[in-house]
């Protein structure tokens, strides 16, 4: 008797056993079920990512109007240090993608600092506040009044230093200073080769007299710029060191042909593009034996759309020399530099004499069916990029201790001696 009671509670405990098993076992089964269904319910929840630079940009040009992309493509200019009504009116006129200083725009630190910062509140979409400051004799912001600005040597001296971590250091001196005035842009460096000891032009702005010095030197003072807030503008597109004549007063002529081109003049630019340029300026000279005739550089599809874009893969800003210069001026109307610096693969217009009437021409261009509209949005993504890419739509304060300091003072006289 006592042996069945015992196999009873015997069989009485497997069964508690086996039936908390299947109730584990079910519980398990449908927890997973559950993480399952969660899982691709999260999967397929749309949730709001941040969009690419790139996005941003085709929704920022969807929402303006031909004239303010128009506006995007020039960087005008305007003398004196005041702000004047009519530089206001100007301004809220054309709409201009950047704004060129030269030294009659700059006096004490902080007038010039209220001059530009009244010229950035125009805008809407951040402006290039931009300027020549090569060194040497091109170097705009020098003069100013009230606080210590270096006196850049000329980049022929910085070459003969071989010394390629000081132009590294040189670059971030310039964007150090500029940055402090509110500038984010500088039209240097010189690419060219000072291979014509007639070239009055380029001179001892060159980096040297050979390729490899130009792209040793030119490369890391880019660089330097750069990395420290300033948008490296690579000129003289396709190279201007061997000419004789200076395109503010004549059109210049360069006998070479394309290859001989690619053995020298165009290495230095070739390497600039696999540094990531961002902007390139194009020269206004005549290269017949490349382009079968006397067309500026500037606009030629040849030289930007054929060697630039397609045969050097560059898909970065082309910028135009000042359109105001001879070259150009004394040869072209302003509507056919604009028709025909755009359809060759320009971004920006440089300099336009009147930059309002520069608008009217080139929306009235695309009316006529001359320049695609298609073609406009092409330059305006570029520009905005770069712009983004650069940090422009961000709030920056000034520093104005970042002028004259004892490291800058230090790394200019290294190149001195």
């Amino acid at each position: 008797m006592k042996s069945k009671k015992g196999i009873i509670a015997i069989l009485i405990i497997l069964i508690i056993i086996f039936v908390i098993f299947i109730v584990i076992k079910m519980y398990r089964n449908g927890k997973d079920k559950t993480n399952d269904n969660l899982n691709s319910n999260v999967g397929n929840i749309n949730t709001p990512k941040e969009p690419i630079i790139e996005e941003k940009v085709d929704e920022e040009i969807k929402g303006m109007t031909l004239r303010e992309k128009i506006g995007q493509m020039l960087v005008i200019s305007y003398s004196g240090t005041e702000y004047t009504d009519k530089l206001d009116e100007l301004l809220n006129s054309v709409k201009p993608g950047g704004f060129i200083l030269f030294k009659d725009n700059i006096s004490s630190y902080y007038s010039t600092v209220d001059y530009i910062s009244r010229i950035k509140d125009t805008a809407t979409i951040p402006m290039l506040m931009s300027v020549d400051q090569e060194g040497g004799r091109v170097q705009r912001i020098k003069d100013v009044s009230d606080v210590n600005v270096q006196n850049i040597p000329d980049m022929y001296t910085l070459g003969k230093t071989s010394d390629v971590s000081l132009s590294y250091d040189v670059g971030k001196v310039v964007a150090e200073e500029l940055s402090a005035f509110g500038v984010n842009t500088d039209y240097a460096p010189v690419l060219d080769i000072f291979s014509n000891p007639n070239n009055t032009v380029i001179g001892t702005r060159a980096f040297g007299s050979d390729a490899q010095t130009v792209i040793n030197m030119a490369i890391p003072f880019a660089n330097g710029m750069k990395e420290n807030g300033i948008i490296p503008t690579y000129k003289h597109f396709p190279g201007h060191g061997d000419t004789d004549a200076d395109s503010h007063i004549e059109l210049p002529v360069v006998t070479k042909t394309k290859e001989e081109l690619y053995k020298n003049e165009l290495l230095p630019f070739k390497a600039a593009i696999e540094n990531g340029a961002q902007m390139i300026m194009v020269a206004h000279i005549a290269l017949p034996n490349v382009t079968g005739d006397y067309t500026p550089a500037s606009l030629s599809d040849k030289i930007v759309n054929g060697i630039l874009r397609e045969e050097l893969g560059y898909n970065g800003v082309v910028i135009t020399d000042g359109v105001n210069m001879k070259a150009l001026a004394d040869n072209y109307s302003v509507k056919e530099i604009c028709s025909y610096s755009i359809n060759a693969g320009v971004d920006i217009i440089l300099m336009p004499p009147d930059p309002i009437e520069t608008v009217n021409i080139i929306e009235g261009l695309v009316n006529e069916g001359i320049i695609t509209e298609q073609r406009i949005d092409e330059s305006v993504k570029r520009i905005l990029l770069m712009k983004h890419n650069n940090g422009l739509y961000d709030k920056k304060d000034l520093n104005k201790d970042n002028i004259g300091t004892k490291e800058h003072i230090d790394i200019i006289n290294k190149v001195k001696v």
